[in-house]
């Protein structure tokens, strides 16, 4: 089975719209231009390579957003691989979406068509540095593996000590999947380069942090509004690049 198509968006839920775009522009990130497709409030936050979507709406959030043009057809095929739809809306006259969960309950949406403008300038870094990982907890790694394998096939980076952690490429984003306890929701990770900079903005805005929160040896966890948690790291914890075979395959999972 192909993957699930291009990363567009981290999906977040937000109680107030303002409230979050006012902290990540703070923060570095730039506003897109956005679409019509949704009838709620909608705003989406980009460095460049990340795109945050905020949502004043309920739904099953955070959820991992993808772009899949022919999406009818590649439900079908999914069905046809024992996935199970949490929702599923396929209609000639919708803008049409489906949603399933990972085996740790994350949710992974998919949608016909992006929803937002991609900027035509050059989007720089924002304040937190250099994006380079979405991160699940998840109870086990090498199981939560069984599941993102088919469809993010790419296993990057692997670490088994001092916690197994695993990373994916998932079309446009660099997946983790961590059994740190200090990874409680889905979390994004950043490469800071100017540490004293970052936590003088933080202090300066009144914004909500925790230093050294233990994971991996990140030197802060920023907590947005809306409960997204950011982690700034001066190193990316995982160096080493992952052997592949000579056939391409990085590993075979068991089912």
């Amino acid at each position: 089975m192909s993957g699930i198509g291009r990363f567009l968006e981290f999906s977040v839920r937000t109680a107030d719209i303002l409230e979050s775009l006012h902290f990540y522009k703070t923060l570095g990130f730039a506003e897109l231009e956005i679409g019509d497709m949704w009838p709620h409030k909608y705003a989406v936050v980009s460095d460049g390579e990340l795109n945050i979507g905020l949502h004043e709406r309920d739904f099953d959030a955070p959820a991992i957003t993808f772009v899949q043009q022919d999406i009818a057809r590649h439900a079908r095929s999914m069905s046809d691989h024992g996935f199970e739809f949490s929702f599923m809306q396929l209609d000639e006259d919708a803008f049409n979406e489906l949603g399933f969960p990972d085996r740790d309950g994350h949710m992974i949406t998919m949608l016909e068509a992006r929803t937002f403008h991609l900027s035509d300038g050059d989007e720089s870094d924002s304040q937190c540095g250099n994006w380079f990982e979405l991160t699940l907890p998840v109870r086990d790694a090498l199981r939560a593996a069984q599941f993102w394998a088919p469809i993010a096939p790419t296993l990057l980076e692997m670490r088994e000590e001092p916690t197994t952690h695993m990373r994916f490429g998932a079309d446009g984003v660099p997946l983790g999947l961590s059994e740190s306890i200090a990874v409680e929701v889905p979390s994004l990770c950043f490469k800071c380069h100017d540490r004293h900079a970052l936590m003088g903005l933080l202090e300066q805005n009144g914004m909500a942090f925790e230093k050294f929160p233990g994971f991996e040896g990140a030197f802060v966890a920023i907590k947005a509004p809306e409960g997204t948690v950011l982690f700034a790291f001066e190193e990316d914890f995982l160096g080493e690049k992952y052997e592949v075979d000579e056939s391409g395959d990085v590993r075979d999972f068991p089912r």
